[in-house]
């Protein structure tokens, strides 16, 4: 089926929505004043999908290029640009899927991670399909879920075996049960997502560069004043949310040639 997206320059360059066979894809949050959002400002959880740059998770919190206005610049294209990179979006349609090409221009060798922080619109019933025994790195909140000890001291992450790593059962959303943790499946750069007869296929194109897929499960674990209910599964140039944790291996990295392209590709389809 057809998917349509939306998207608004202005605030972020976030898309708005994603639209396809009769329902929304995107997930709309509780937070107001995403509008209003001021470059340094804390991040605003408003849903749909935000462009995260150069980190997601540390400073500034889901990066640089949320908070400030995007410029046209052609038929679907935007640009941002920042003192130590220019980043350009142009989204088509092709053959009914949506497909985002990205183009980033920085000093060789900046480091840098890149995610599309997609918070979708899943009822209990939906699952995340990866390959199995993709390794799956949990971070810091999940070990509130885990046997004391279990934890590895002033290690950034545990890694495990996907669907279920370190015992956690990941692949399944469920009802709300007021747990909230996020975790990256690494070199996993297609995912797909099963609810009821649709599904909705995520995949990142880019040579020379570490591609995997971030999971944000808040079953209304999260914020502690007022938790709510929301789902993000986020295509990921990098293999690490912070910025600052990313060992050698894991940031993106611009090539002498000065830039770095990628392709992310979503469609659905209708089961029968």
């Amino acid at each position: 089926m057809a998917l349509r997206v939306a998207y608004d320059a202005a605030h972020g360059g976030r898309w708005t929505s994603l639209h396809g066979g009769g329902r929304e894809w995107l997930w709309r949050g509780p937070e107001p004043g995403r509008h209003e959002v001021r470059p340094d400002d804390a991040f605003v959880d408003a849903g749909g999908l935000e462009e995260c740059l150069p980190t997601v998770r540390g400073e500034p919190d889901h990066g640089e290029v949320w908070s400030r206005p995007w410029r046209p610049a052609g038929p679907g294209t935007v640009v941002i640009e920042r003192p130590t990179f220019t980043l350009t979006r142009r989204i088509s349609d092709e053959g009914g899927a949506v497909v985002a090409d990205y183009r980033l221009a920085a000093d060789p060798g900046y480091r840098f991670v890149w995610a599309a922080h997609a918070l979708l619109d899943l009822s209990p019933a939906a699952r995340l399909d990866a390959p199995t025994g993709t390794p799956t790195r949990l971070h810091p909140e999940a070990a509130a879920l885990l046997p004391p000890g279990a934890w590895p001291t002033g290690d950034p992450w545990l890694t495990g075996p996907w669907p279920a790593p370190a015992g956690l059962a990941l692949d399944r959303f469920g009802p709300d049960d007021g747990t909230a943790l996020g975790a990256v499946l690494l070199d996993c750069a297609r995912v797909q997502v099963l609810d009821g007869i649709d599904l909705l296929t995520l995949e990142l194109e880019c040579a020379d560069q570490p591609r995997s897929t971030a999971l944000w499960r808040n079953l209304g674990g999260w914020p502690a004043s007022g938790p709510y209910r929301s789902v993000g599964v986020e295509p990921m140039l990098g293999r690490a949310f912070d910025l600052a944790d990313a060992g050698p291996d894991d940031a993106a990295v611009v090539p002498p040639a000065g830039e770095v392209t990628w392709r992310l590709t979503i469609s659905a389809h209708r089961i029968h």
